[in-house]
């Protein structure tokens, strides 16, 4: 059910490959305990044009969407496993960020529910 997003500026895609970085991002996940395999889901959306830091400036940006109940401390861990990875395969990139948002159960509903 976690679904990881990640905007990037198209010149990271030069540095690894798409399915390199969505791999990285997929198994630190799993590492973290929180999630099973076959729940996670990864995106990437590089973008040709941004403004970032005034310029031209490379970025990563994770969006976590994951399920409520998990608590702040494993939220945390989970943003930092995430971003210390990503800054392992991109030391030259200045900007590799993420923010976790929870999916309420109430209103969440998708095909297999049905």
């Amino acid at each position: 059910m976690p679904h990881f997003i990640l905007d990037c500026s198209e010149n990271i895609l030069e540095i690894h490959e798409p399915l390199k970085i969505i791999e990285a991002v997929f198994e630190t996940a799993f590492s973290t305990g929180l999630f099973d395999r076959n729940d996670i889901k990864v995106r990437l959306n590089p973008f040709k044009y941004s403004l970032v830091q005034g310029g031209k400036a490379d970025f990563i940006h994770v969006f976590a969407n994951i399920m409520e109940g998990r608590s702040n401390e494993q939220k945390a861990n989970l943003s930092k496993q995430i971003v210390t990875k990503l800054n392992e395969l991109f030391l030259e990139v200045p900007i590799i960020s993420i923010n976790i948002r929870d999916f309420e159960k109430a209103s969440y509903f998708n095909k297999s529910m049905i």
